[in-house]
C-alpha cells in the first residue's frame, strides 16, 4: 500500500508566526496562523484537514460496507467537525462529530445504522483518532 506525503513550514513565533503546508501530489495546500487555528480569522488549519480526511475517508468506507451488504449507496455525504480545545496547559483535539446523509435505496433503516457505525468504528482515519479523540456520528438516510 502507498505513503501518502505532505510537509508544513512554520515560521516565527506561536501568535505571530505563520505557517504553510502542501501535499506531495500538489492537490492540498494552503496557509494557516493561530488566529485562523484558534481564533475566528477566515483561513484553514491542521483540525479542517483531519476533518477533511475523517469525511473522506468514512465516505468511502461506508460505501464498501454498504455495497458489501448488497446495497450500494447512490450518494454519501459526511460533513466532519474537528473540535480543538485547551486541555490543561496545552491544546488537544477533543472531539470529531460525522453527520451523515446517505441515498441507499432497498436498505432499512437499522441495517444502515448498523453498518454506519461499524464503519464508525473501522475506517482507518476513525481507527487512527481511536483513543484519542471522541467520535460522534449523527447518520440516517436521506
Amino acid at each position: 500500500m502507498p505513503t501518502r506525503n505532505a510537509s508544513a513550514v512554520w515560521e516565527g513565533g506561536l501568535q505571530k508566526g505563520k505557517g504553510s503546508f502542501s501535499g506531495a501530489s500538489g492537490k492540498i495546500g494552503g496557509t494557516y496562523s493561530f488566529g485562523t487555528r484558534f481564533g475566528e480569522e477566515p483561513g484553514t488549519n491542521p483540525e479542517e484537514l483531519l476533518a477533511a480526511a475523517e469525511a473522506a475517508c468514512f465516505s468511502m468506507a461506508l460505501s464498501l460496507g454498504l455495497e458489501q451488504a448488497g446495497s450500494p449507496p447512490t450518494k454519501i455525504e459526511t460533513k466532519a467537525a474537528c473540535t480543538v480545545e485547551k486541555v490543561g496547559e496545552g491544546f488537544a483535539i477533543t472531539t470529531m462529530k460525522l453527520v451523515v446523509r446517505a441515498t441507499v435505496p432497498g436498505i432499512s433503516s437499522d441495517a444502515f445504522a448498523k453498518i454506519a457505525q461499524a464503519t464508525k468504528d473501522g475506517c482507518p482515519v476513525s481507527k487512527a483518532l481511536k483513543g484519542n479523540v471522541k467520535l460522534e456520528m449523527d447518520a440516517a438516510l436521506a
